[in-house]
């Protein structure tokens, strides 16, 4: 080696050394959750599936690209849901999940649903949902994170709080929101 590329090597060993030359984590998006705050504990699956629905894990890896479209992506009964997860359904799809704490949601065609958040300890206080809502019709019974802590639903308008009922929830086309609750008798 000549005494000019030994320089450059020296340099550029105590430049990097030094913190001046860009790190690795620079070209990573803020946005992105490192996998270790993902959760890999299951908090729902689906019970009942009809038509185009597809559920997209937060975790998910893409392997390959070049796979077959029949039945890609296509949501099952038991299928597992995870927190991060974004559920969708086509003009002909359907889908009931039950999640840990006894939530039921049915949801419609052609809508989407995310689950952001889902914290919930049978003998904990401190339970906390946050489910945000961009589209469709939604049919939901709380469980038991309505009663013992905090269930909120996020729609394009505003996000509801939910203490014990049985709310549909209807997002229409043109953004705005349709909300009802099921009256129970005693």
């Amino acid at each position: 080696m000549n005494e000019r590329a030994v320089a450059l090597l020296l340099a550029s060993l105590c430049l990097g050394a030094s913190g001046f030359l860009p790190s690795l984590a620079w070209g990573q998006s803020g946005s992105a959750r490192p996998l270790a705050e993902l959760d890999a504990r299951s908090i729902g699956k689906v019970l009942t599936a009809t038509g185009t629905a597809s559920i997209e894990h937060a975790a998910a890896v893409v392997v390959q690209a070049n796979l077959p479209t029949s039945g890609i992506g296509r949501a099952k009964v038991d299928d597992l849901v995870y927190r991060g997860d974004v559920i969708q359904t086509g003009v002909d799809g359907a889908l009931g999940i039950v999640f840990a704490d006894g939530t039921s949601f049915n949801v419609s065609s052609n809508a989407r649903m995310e689950i952001n958040e889902f914290v919930y300890d049978p003998k904990g206080h401190s339970n906390s949902t946050l489910l945000s809502l961009t589209k469709g019709t939604f049919a939901f019974i709380a469980g038991n994170v309505a009663h013992t802590g905090d269930m909120k639903i996020d729609t394009p308008i505003g996000t509801m709080g939910i203490r014990g009922t049985a709310p549909r929830v209807e997002i229409l086309n043109d953004g705005s929101v349709k909300f009802s609750t099921l009256i129970e008798e005693k």
